[in-house]
């Protein structure tokens, strides 16, 4: 039986996101499967991936000072995403990323699934996927 995703969908990745400039492509896929093993933990048994818009965000907590780019995590993500939450990353209207660095946490109100993120103490991405890249722009 075909089941829709329910938006928002969260997750997290534990570890330190692979940059797109990776030397080694092996790493890159190794990342990559991390986040569709955590993506499917989250999606109901049956899903089908959607045809229509979608709004990525991407909070990375780095353990320490981030080395590398902030962009540079985003496409590997997106990619590993597709074909499992969308069927094609022309399909992501909007990205939200931002880096969390010790020490650099503001106060905020965060979901329990980014209040899990926050507790954590290795490096963790979370990932919040929505149906409705205009919200939060009203």
């Amino acid at each position: 039986m075909d089941v829709e995703i329910q938006f928002p969908l969260e997750f997290l990745v534990v570890g330190t996101p692979v940059s797109l400039q990776a030397k080694r492509r092996e790493s890159i896929k190794r990342w990559q499967a991390q986040i569709v093993a955590a993506s499917r933990a989250a999606l109901p048994e049956g899903h089908f991936a959607r045809g229509s818009p979608i709004a990525a965000t991407l909070f990375y907590f780095p353990a320490a000072e981030m080395a590398g780019d902030i962009d540079n995590i985003v496409k590997p993500v997106l990619d590993a995403l597709g074909r499992n939450v969308d069927l094609d990353d022309r399909q992501v209207h909007r990205v939200l990323v931002q880096k969390f660095e010790p020490g650099n946490v503001f106060a905020f109100s965060p979901s329990s699934t980014l209040q899990d993120a926050l507790d954590k103490r290795e490096p963790v991405l979370y990932i919040r996927l929505s149906d409705d890249p205009f919200e939060d722009l009203a």
